[in-house]
């Protein structure tokens, strides 16, 4: 009979071992999905899951220890926002504080192409510009100069 409740025993043993791993298997994805979802403070420009960075690793392990707890990953995030800001966040939310982080660079890059087609207006409209001095015909008195110049060189050469 000992050998018997040996076994059984056992056996439970693997069962509840299994169900833990695959527990733990599944709690360590939702870590690593909400660590990709986290912005790491130091780098800046990677998640908290592709950091190296010792704070990453201290936000890391209070990740884990929120969760744990039994928080779920909208409150791990309220509670990190809370104490950080939205800055935390990969994908911070569009709000009046995030305008500028989200709409800044297409407002930078209307600015420039405005700027950029100022420019060329003003130019088109400043005597025709280049175009317009190109194709006039040279004057009679720069073209003696040009002569003048280039006698005097080939002077220079021969001798």
């Amino acid at each position: 009979m000992g050998l018997r409740a040996t076994f059984l025993l056992f056996v439970a043993a693997l069962i509840v071992s299994s169900a833990w791993a695959q527990g733990d298997a599944a709690f360590e994805a939702r870590l690593q999905a909400l660590e990709k979802e986290l912005r790491c403070l130091v780098c800046q420009n990677q998640t908290l899951a592709d950091s190296g960075a010792g704070l990453a690793e201290d936000l890391r392990r209070e990740v884990r220890t929120l969760a744990r707890s039994g928080k779920t990953d909208a409150e791990i995030k309220e509670f990190l926002v809370a104490r950080y800001g939205d800055f935390v966040l990969y994908r911070p939310p569009v709000k009046a504080t995030t305008w500028a982080l989200w709409f800044g660079p297409f407002a930078l890059l209307a600015a420039g192409a405005a700027i950029w087609w100022i420019t060329l207006r003003r130019r088109r409209t400043a005597g025709g510009g280049a175009a317009a001095a190109a194709e006039a015909p040279p004057r009679a008195d720069a073209l003696a100069r040009a002569r003048a110049l280039l006698d005097d060189t080939r002077l220079r050469e021969n001798e």
